[in-house]
């Protein structure tokens, strides 16, 4: 009897979880449902808010992730949708789930410019789903937009060497004219020193002054020389005939 006990109270208390299970499933349901009306009605805050409360009572509700990801998408919040699009993909239950999340996910990227990511997401998408007119196209279409990308970033980083090399050039440049300055500045101060007389050194000017004062004053004594030469000279007188 004991043993009958003990699995028959085993099978209750499992088909009571069960049955929680269930009715959490149910309001999670109903939350999605309520949440694809406001989405519709384009009350994309409202939306978000229902879809956040039926993934509270549902941790693997991959519908309300999915369209939550959607309405992030449509308010423009690129990050949170990119995230909201990754956990919808861990909780797909069939491959038509994951084909939706990542062709979306795709498209997020794109408009986020990274086009490495939407080429990867476009492909996965295409894996679960290989006849999808729209994800082809838009798997091409970002494969040519990385091939364009990556050729401009490459056009750049050469544009860029090069305006770094000019900017090289210049300060090698402006270095040179520098260190001209610099020598023209020391042999104008070389100049200068070699001009300015030394101590109990005549500088040349004070030399022909001085040559100047001396040549007048020996002009001066000469003078007085040939003064005194022509009183000393007894005068003839001229001869009485």
């Amino acid at each position: 009897m004991k043993k009958i006990y003990k699995t028959f109270l085993f099978l209750f208390i499992s088909t009571n979880i069960l049955s929680q299970d269930n009715i959490a499933d149910k309001i999670s349901n109903n939350l999605t449902l309520d949440g694809n009306v406001e989405f519709i009605e384009k009350n994309l805050i409202d939306a978000e808010a229902f879809y956040r409360s039926a993934i509270s009572k549902d941790s693997m509700n991959n519908v309300a992730s999915y369209n939550m990801a959607n309405s992030f998408y449509k308010s423009g919040l690129n990050v949170e949708a990119v995230n909201e699009y990754k956990s919808s993909i861990l909780k797909a239950r069939n491959r038509q789930d994951l084909h939706k999340s990542f062709h979306n996910l795709g498209d997020v990227y794109m408009q986020n410019k990274d086009y490495q990511n939407a080429v990867n997401a476009f492909k996965k998408a295409l894996l679960n789903n290989p006849s999808d007119d729209e994800t082809r196209y838009n798997y091409v279409l970002a494969k040519e937009l990385l091939k364009n990308d990556q050729k401009n970033k490459k056009k750049d980083k050469k544009e860029d060497k090069k305006k770094d090399n000019k900017k090289e050039d210049e300060k090698k440049d402006n270095k040179k004219e520098d260190e001209n300055k610099d020598d023209n500045k020391k042999g104008d101060k070389n100049n200068k020193k070699e001009n300015k007389p030394k101590p109990n050194q005549i500088s040349p000017e004070q030399l022909k002054n001085l040559l100047k004062a001396m040549n007048n004053e020996e002009k001066k004594v000469q003078d007085k020389v040939n003064k005194n030469k022509i009183k000393g000279v007894p005068v003839k007188n001229k001869k009485d005939w």
